[in-house]
């Protein structure tokens, strides 16, 4: 069926992104992957185009027009050309990184930081996790004691996507250590001050051109103009970014099972096995049928959760399902996909194999498959 989500200007859109990746991104990703890193100058390729500051204001270099369709089409663009997953830090950036700064800034902290993040001269990292807490964010441990006019930072992060290449950390502290989450607050930490510091390149198991590293403060200090919202009420503003920070695990998830169908349709239609295509074999067709149309469903929910997010409809439960299923269903398309191909599914020069790995992760970041779930069935009143 059609989508009927895009407009002309959003296809507009799509050719000059279509162009993008293929210049800097495609002949770039086995490089980036053996050096641990993409380069700095992929961000600043983005923001000559105005990929990274879509929504941010007119004034501050941006395009003005908070509408997620333009972040999809990155999303589905980067999936196209097979390097989504890869790990390039720029959907971290637009799409989750940014809004942080969009909704919750003063007209000061507008001014200092939002220019250089929209030119990808100011890489920007979120800094949530802790070795202690994930999903349970309450649980963080890092500290920041307000001593006059500053905070002073102490503690650490982990698993924190451009964590090498950042400018500037939006970091999760607890200013009210015995308040639980109503102590949360976050500090924008900028990476050149005293006793900040970065660990190694994290190992993982996919996403080799993402940085991927722990974070270290060690009495960092920070004047309280970099306090973004109200003292105390960081995890009421990280709780009110997460539907948009679903949305686009879940526009990436069903981007990347469709091109996974793709793939898998194109092998199976060209590889021959006792004489005839693989996917012309009933059981092949069969699961290859349930490929398209799996995809093709989700798709449609997806398209309606972007429409209902740009209308300012969607609710945390409906971005909760949304990601659920679509990353295990992502899961689900890229593993057939494997199978199908056969050996050559295991070879990592293949787009499928590279998919397979990459894509693991989607059911855990951003709240994982469990905690997605249990979103929902408190929602039932359960």
């Amino acid at each position: 069926m059609e989508r009927q989500l895009f407009e002309a200007e959003h296809q507009e859109y799509r050719e000059s992104v279509r162009r993008f990746v293929a210049k800097h991104v495609v002949p770039h990703r086995e490089r980036w992957e053996r050096q641990g890193a993409v380069d700095r100058d992929l961000f600043l390729a983005a923001g000559e185009l105005g990929l990274l500051g879509v929504a941010a204001p007119e004034e501050y270099g941006g395009g003005g027009i908070e509408d997620f369709r333009y972040n999809a089409i990155l999303a589905e663009e980067l999936a196209a050309a097979d390097v989504l997953t890869a790990g390039l830090g720029l959907s971290l950036q637009a799409d989750i990184a940014l809004p942080y700064l969009l909704h919750n800034c003063t007209p000061e902290q507008a001014k200092r930081w939002l220019p250089g993040v929209v030119t990808g001269e100011t890489i920007l990292a979120l800094a949530m996790t802790e070795p202690g807490a994930g999903s349970d964010v309450a649980g963080i441990a890092t500290t920041a004691i307000r001593t006059g006019d500053e905070y002073v930072i102490t503690g650490s992060k982990t698993f924190i996507t451009n964590g090498l290449n950042a400018d500037l950390v939006v970091v999760a502290v607890k200013t009210d250590p015995a308040a639980g989450r109503r102590g949360i607050s976050l500090l924008v930490v900028e990476a050149d001050r005293p006793g900040f510091s970065r660990g190694a390149k994290l190992v993982k198991v996919g996403q080799h051109a993402a940085d991927t590293a722990e974070l270290f403060f060690d009495g960092v200090r920070v004047p309280a103009g970099n306090l973004l919202g109200a003292e105390n009420r960081g995890f009421y503003v990280m709780m009110s970014h997460l539907v948009q920070e679903r949305l686009a695990v879940t526009v990436q998830a069903a981007a990347q099972a469709r091109r996974a169908y793709e793939l898998t349709l194109a092998y199976a239609t060209e590889r021959r096995a006792f004489g005839q295509p693989v996917g012309s074999f009933q059981h092949n067709r069969f699961v290859l049928a349930e490929m398209k149309t799996e995809t093709e469903i989700a798709q449609a929910y997806v398209d309606r959760m972007i429409l209902a997010f740009v209308a300012g409809e969607l609710t945390a439960t409906e971005a909760a399902q949304g990601k659920w299923w679509t990353t295990e269903l992502c899961q689900r398309i890229v593993d057939r996909g494997v199978q199908l191909h056969g050996g050559y599914g295991y070879m990592a020069e293949y787009p499928i194999a590279r998919a397979w790995i990459d894509s693991r992760i989607q059911t855990i970041y951003a709240g994982t498959t469990e905690v997605m779930k249990d979103i929902i069935g408190r929602s039932l009143g359960l």
